[in-house]
């Protein structure tokens, strides 16, 4: 029978407390590590490109593969944290990803390296959705800020990780930039698991017998409102993947360098944490979906500048404002499906809808580099970016709608 680890040896835990915060640190760092995995194949698309002699769609596939590995992960490795225990979803993490690294560095073909980056999506995506949904356990009152700086780690990796896999790949090659990241980070974050483990205590099975019912009832079934949410996240994250997929080869292909969309993509992930973290603070006043929909028509403004400025200068402009607009639509779904579904099922649910966001990812990030293929310009494929992010905002629209009709009628 699965033992709650609040009723286990931390029977004095309670949520909103300084061992809630100081397990949400931990989470944090590692988040920051393990997200790697979504942002290092960004970087070296251009020179993948270049070494298997590919075109930018074939190469753009490795994204996809990592996203495809990273969305079906969340959703098993939701299940064994609700099973088994964040730890030992973190554990199984760790191993796939370190493995995947390796594998990708002694890739002979561009299918090989597609491949591991299936295991290298898969491994990080523990260190996200499973993470978020846990975190939304140790707090209440502070529920929506603790979900989002749990979330925040996957862009703490987006900052400090593509100027790292440049640099690295620049001085040593990607395969030595490969290897050195699975087993640096598969050591690291083995140090981490354990502070976890320590702080979470023996027992790690989490009981939600006592747990209150969720706070907004959307009158739909979990299931329905599952496959809303996840045509939603699909929607929104075709509009996101296009800045953050091909951000680096765009600038390549204006001139300015890879270098220069490295340090962009790493301007809009540190942007990026702070509205992350923010709209933590905002969820906590006026709910998950009224989050969403602010953040997914500032991300539709974003996309529309790219459309029309594309010097330097404005590039890294835009870039800032993306980061500023966009980090927060994520980490909002995990926070709707702590308010409106049961507890017992929140890392699964958060798992399904996070691979949903990740469908979107991978195929936004694949559409995009056929575009360009088809087009010789990004210009279509951002223009395809806001059409699914106008879907997005219909469906949240739609959702905020049936819950006034509800209150009203209550």
């Amino acid at each position: 029978m699965p033992v709650s680890i609040d009723s286990a040896s931390h029977s004095d835990f309670q949520t909103d407390s300084r061992a809630a915060w100081m397990r949400l640190v931990t989470a944090l760092v590692i988040g920051s590590i393990g997200s790697v995995g979504m942002w290092s194949v960004v970087v070296v698309i251009p020179i993948v490109q270049t070494d298997f002699g590919a075109t930018r769609a074939a190469a753009s596939l490795a994204f996809t593969c990592a996203m495809l590995g990273f969305g079906a992960g969340n959703v098993l490795m939701g299940k064994i944290s609700d099973r088994y225990g964040i730890v030992a979803a973190i554990a199984l993490g760790v191993g796939v990803l370190g493995l995947g690294y390796v594998g990708a560095s002694y890739s002979a073909a561009l299918w090989q390296f597609n491949l591991f980056h299936i295991a290298i999506g898969f491994g990080a995506s523990a260190t996200f959705g499973p993470l978020m949904a846990e975190a939304s356990h140790w707090f209440e009152k502070y529920r929506g800020l603790g979900v989002t700086i749990a979330a925040s780690g996957n862009y703490v990796a987006g900052t400090i990780w593509p100027p790292i896999v440049e640099r690295g790949t620049a001085f040593a090659g990607w395969r030595t930039t490969h290897f050195a990241i699975g087993i640096g980070c598969t050591l690291l974050m083995a140090l981490f698991i354990y502070i976890l483990r320590r702080q979470i205590g023996t027992n790690v099975v989490r009981s939600h017998a006592n747990a209150p019912p969720p706070r907004v009832d959307l009158q739909l079934n979990t299931n329905t409102l599952t496959t809303l949410l996840g045509i939603a996240a699909i929607a929104c994250c075709v509009a996101m993947s296009m800045p953050q997929v091909h951000i680096v080869a765009y600038c390549g292909d204006l001139g300015y360098g890879v270098a220069r969309g490295a340090e962009m993509l790493s301007l809009m992930l540190s942007l990026g944490i702070v509205s992350r973290i923010g709209s933590g603070f905002l969820a906590d006043k006026i709910g998950g979906l009224k989050t969403l929909l602010i953040g997914s028509i500032a991300q539709g403004v974003a996309l529309l500048f790219y459309l029309f400025f594309d010097s330097l200068t404005s590039l890294y402009l835009i870039s800032a404002m993306f980061g500023l607009f966009q980090g927060g639509i994520v980490p909002s779904y995990a926070i709707i499906v702590r308010e409106s579904m049961p507890a017992s099922e929140a890392a699964t649910r958060v798992g399904i809808v996070i691979f949903a966001s990740v469908i979107g990812m991978s195929f936004g990030g694949y559409i995009s580099g056929v575009i360009f293929d088809a087009t010789g310009s990004y210009a279509a494929a951002f223009a395809n970016g806001v059409g699914w992010n106008a879907l997005n905002i219909t469906i949240v629209v739609a959702l905020i709608l049936r819950a006034r009709r509800r209150l009203a009628f209550a």
